[in-house]
């Protein structure tokens, strides 16, 4: 798998978001460097630094310590200012308000939902990462539920292209399934 260099020397931990699924987020939700987001579910932090490099400001919550740590680590090694880590459990709220983007990466993130909505400002993105289809149902259901609009899924797959003198064609493998992307827009 390819990193951007600002990813290339990090520790990885539990299981990373990878650049394929964050540029979704990114093209899709148009943040940019005005932005401010939070992000749930820190892992190994490297969204965290991946929304740090093009937002104004990112808080990532993290309930594990050890996760914390690590990411922590990967936050400073980075050399990101505006990427800052709570180790706070996210199911008991969410402290930041006007945000432009809130991302989920944990399991049952669907009970998060009614407090995204709290902290996003009027226009603002949730996005569920979701590994599998009964999780984007329950996730799609509580953004129903919760008045959320363009609400939306997606799955992004990729594979590299061989160009080699006896002629061009795609890799016989890639990286196929990893999350799908659940989309609402408050």
């Amino acid at each position: 798998m390819r990193f951007p260099p600002i990813m290339r020397n990090l520790k990885r931990g539990p299981q990373v978001v990878l650049p394929k699924d964050f540029g979704m987020v990114a093209a899709f939700t148009g943040i940019g460097k005005k932005s401010v987001v939070v992000d749930a579910g820190t892992g190994s932090g490297f969204l965290a630094i991946a929304l740090g490099n093009i937002a104004k400001s990112v808080v990532t919550y993290e309930r594990r310590e050890e996760f914390a740590k690590l990411a922590e680590r990967n936050i400073k090694a980075s050399g990101l200012r505006n990427v800052k880590i709570k180790s706070k459990d996210i199911f008991k709220g969410i402290s930041e308000r006007d945000l432009d983007l809130v991302t989920l990466d944990f399991a049952d993130s669907e009970k998060v939902v009614k407090h995204a909505r709290k902290a996003l400002k009027e226009g603002g993105y949730v996005v569920g990462f979701l590994p599998n289809m009964e999780q984007v149902r329950d996730f799609v259901r509580e953004l129903e539920k919760n008045k959320f609009s363009e609400v939306f899924t997606m799955e992004c797959i990729t594979r590299e292209i061989l160009v080699r003198e006896s002629g061009m064609r795609p890799e016989n493998m890639g990286l196929m399934h990893t999350v799908y992307l659940t989309f609402g827009r408050k």
